[in-house]
């Protein structure tokens, strides 16, 4: 795994796309699935709280932020992706899993507009809004599937990683998406083993 996330693209040579789906959980290991994407991470964000925590979250929605090489795929992919994510007609009540879509520049905001625009649908509820601040989540919210295989922290922690390391690891959001039911690609560069399918939860508006 070292050796994979070595041969990675660099945070220098990477985009991000940052969406609020719901529960974390599910579009982080989704967006790690993609061809293109090389970190996931996931946090809080469209609010206006300086410090927001899972306990204290505040104004903020729960957000899937992932880092994708422009060279493999684009940031219009990944929104066609975030789009079939969730329902856009449907707004959650409760803010923090709600529906936002984030851009950082004028043709981000673009393209995420001429997707909802394109939908065949009465109404688009999903907002776009720029993106502020981005929090990290807690640890235990990063990688979710990954963390509850022993063999799999097992590893990271054999090959000297720390909370930090699995987070941002390429290998790690790529394993995590194979351990959520996900088809990975790049799981053969990893040595991926088959798991069974499960549930990724990507438009659970629910508390936990």
């Amino acid at each position: 795994m070292r050796a994979y996330d070595d041969r990675a693209p660099g945070p220098e040579e990477t985009r991000s796309f940052t969406a609020a789906l719901g529960c974390f959980w599910g579009p982080d290991a989704a967006f790690g699935a993609l061809p293109g994407v090389v970190r996931t991470r996931v946090g809080y964000a469209g609010g206006t709280d300086p410090d927001p925590t899972y306990e204290s979250i505040g104004d903020h929605s729960e957000v899937v932020q992932a880092d994708y090489d422009p060279d493999a795929t684009s940031f219009a992919a990944l929104v066609d992706e975030a789009i079939g994510r969730h329902a856009p007609t449907r707004q959650p009540a409760t803010r923090q899993y709600q529906h936002v879509l984030f851009h950082e520049t004028e043709d981000e905001r673009e393209a995420i507009e001429r997707a909802l625009g394109e939908l065949e649908v009465p109404t688009v509820e999903t907002r776009v809004e720029p993106l502020g601040s981005f929090a990290v989540a807690e640890p235990y919210h990063q990688k979710f599937n990954l963390r509850g295989k022993r063999w799999a922290t097992d590893a990271f922690d054999d090959a000297g990683y720390d909370r930090v390391d699995v987070r941002e690891s390429p290998a790690a959001a790529k394993l995590n998406a194979e351990l959520a039911g996900h088809d990975v690609p790049e799981m053969g560069a990893l040595g991926g083993r088959s798991t069974p399918a499960a549930a990724d939860g990507s438009d659970d508006d629910r508390g936990r």
